[in-house]
């Protein structure tokens, strides 16, 4: 195969550790628990795990506000459970990467507590504050956080305000002070130094705010703009591109600051201090790719699943502009879901069991046959699905709470039409807990143990791992088949990518191509309930079948009308 480093030819599993798995039986997932399914995540056949924040935290943003950057939330086990959990992925030849919160701290780290002690405090400099506007009491600017409300929150104790772009529990950190820097490149070097692979970068863009502060002039409410973008809104592409405009502007001093890519260049120095590690940015902006060694490795192509209709036009579109944007050298990363969007069943499905069957192989194929590195989330290799709470008692993303207020406050709607609204914007529908058998708690927790989030019940209806794993045509089968496929066939990995079939409304078919493996390989995805005929003799006369859920593989099949059964996913040998 071409010489690849290991992030260019990885599939990435993202682990989210308080939903994974319960290895203490308290109802909340933990090392203990990770560690026991090293041995499922090496047979399903993934190389290398992103984990979500696993530091300590008073969990208001479910540890996105982190406490401290160099321990072991206890909830989740100790330091030495973390080191066995990386050496045990590390014997079974998985990567490990943390989520890296560079942005801002927990209001409860021992830094924000010392900043907020006085104005003259050593470490006020650590955050960012100001006085009022003048001639006011009020907040210094208009400026709002991305969670609802003012970006600013008055300290009783000093009269000053704090700025936080998330949470007023999550103040963020004065990124120009150098000793702010120094703290973070030390708590970076100390994972880097047990043995972690890398880091993927959370919310970059808004490490630096415009430091004149200026108010905003667009002012539209942020939860308006929020429902629109929700994919339960029903709003039309337009809508929501607008809406995300919006959302750009609400905020257009507050994010992507041209410092931002000379911080990423320092940290990219830190990373390149130790061998062969990765730094992934929470961002699809490809600049920050820079020259193509001096800034980030891997950014996600988000704009990919900025639908909620994820057509072969869709993804032709997103495709040609997206690999043309790329700076040369660059490498692609996509994705179809994360711990803070829904799960890609209820986001681009049909809410038909026979067709989602369908289309969640078809789903993966695409991210296993598109040109570079995918990303998976867990759960996806079972099919699971959002689980929309119907009781704000069980919400646990307070971005569901905030907005539960505001529509109460904004709108005649009934309390179950309310909850029902913050149910499909609170991102605690796609973080229920893994879904490990049909049995109570899904197998996650014990019996009779509370579990952290509700457990989807769709876990009873074949929807877990157990059920799965006995039934060779089951999703979770397809996966550790197409896991494998992809791993023998270099084109997958380093191929480029020629679209075919360019006005096809329901199949998307590209050739992948690696002229130094001497290998191409046809892709063809039926995005449809009907059979199809294609005429794809430009590609060649014919194909060697390599890998399918319709045709025979190790045939030779005629290109020039190829028939595709319904949801088909083909692969073919072609001349390279």
């Amino acid at each position: 195969m071409t010489e690849l480093k290991w992030w260019q030819k990885a599939v990435f599993y993202q682990i989210y550790p308080r939903s994974f798995a319960d290895g203490n039986g308290d109802g909340i997932g933990d090392f203990a628990g990770m560690i026991a399914k090293l041995d499922y995540l090496q047979d399903l056949g993934v190389d290398a795990l992103w984990l979500s924040p696993h530091f300590p935290s008073p969990q208001f943003d479910v540890g996105y506000d982190v406490a401290d950057y160099v321990g072991v939330e206890p909830e989740y086990g100790t330091l030495d459970e973390f080191k066995r959990f990386l050496d045990g992925a590390h014997a079974r030849g998985m990567r490990v990467v943390l989520d890296l919160v560079l942005n801002h701290t927990s209001d409860q780290h021992s830094w924000f507590k010392e900043s907020r002690r006085s104005r003259t405090d050593p470490k006020r400099d650590w955050y960012v504050w100001r006085p009022a506007a003048s001639g006011t009491d009020g907040p210094p600017n208009n400026w709002q956080s991305a969670f609802g409300g003012s970006a600013w929150e008055l300290d009783p104790t000093t009269g000053e305000y704090y700025y936080h772009f998330f949470f007023k529990e999550q103040p963020d950190l004065n990124w120009r002070n150098p000793e702010v820097k120094q703290a973070l490149w030390d708590a970076t070097r100390f994972w880097l130094d047990l043995g972690v692979d890398g880091y993927r970068l959370d919310a970059i863009g808004t490490i630096y705010e415009a430091p004149e502060m200026p108010n905003h002039s667009v002012t539209e409410d942020l939860s308006a703009v929020r429902r629109t973008l929700s994919p339960y809104s029903g709003a039309s592409e337009a809508d929501r591109a607008t809406a995300r405009q919006i959302y750009e502007n609400l905020f257009e001093h507050q994010h992507d600051r041209p410092e931002v890519h000379d911080l990423m260049k320092e940290l990219r120095r830190v990373i390149d201090e130790y061998n062969d590690r990765v730094l992934i940015g929470e961002t699809d902006d490809v600049t920050f790719y820079g020259t193509g060694d001096d800034e980030l490795h891997l950014n996600f192509n988000f704009p990919l699943i900025n639908t909620n209709h994820l057509t072969p036009a869709w993804i032709r579109d997103n495709q040609t502009e997206r690999l043309g944007l790329l700076p040369d050298g660059a490498w692609p990363c996509n994705t179809l879901g994360n711990h803070d969007r829904s799960r890609f069943l209820t986001q681009f499905g049909r809410n038909d069991p026979i067709q989602d069957a369908g289309l969640a192989r078809v789903w993966l194929a695409l991210m296993l046959t598109l040109k570079g590195t995918p990303f998976l989330y867990n759960g996806e290799e079972i099919g699971m699905t959002d689980w929309l709470l119907t009781d704000l008692a069980d919400f646990r993303d307070n971005v569901g709470v905030w907005l539960a207020g505001r529509v109460a406050a904004e709108t005649a709607l009934s309390p179950a039409e309310i909850v029902h609204l913050a149910a499909t914007n609170s991102r605690d529908r796609c973080r229920t807990p893994m879904q490990w058998t049909a049995g109570p708690n899904a197998g996650f927790s014990p019996e009779g143990v509370r579990t952290w989030l509700p457990v989807n019940p769709n876990a009873g209806d074949g929807v877990n791992v157990a059920t799965q794993q006995a039934d060779g045509h089951s999703l979770l089968s397809f996966y550790k088949r197409m896991l494998r496929f992809r791993r023998s066939t270099p084109a997958l990995i380093a191929g480029d990518y020629e679209a075919m079939l360019p006005d096809h409304a329901d199949v998307l078919a590209f050739v992948r191509r690696s002229a130094a493996d001497a290998q191409a390989c046809l892709v063809v995805l039926n995005i449809s309930e009907k059979p199809q005929t294609l005429a794809l003799g430009a590609v060649a006369e014919a194909a060697t079948c390599l890998f399918s859920t319709g045709h025979v593989e190790g045939a030779v099949d005629t290109l020039a009308d190829l028939a595709l059964a319904p949801f088909e996913v083909y692969v073919g040998s072609v001349p390279a």
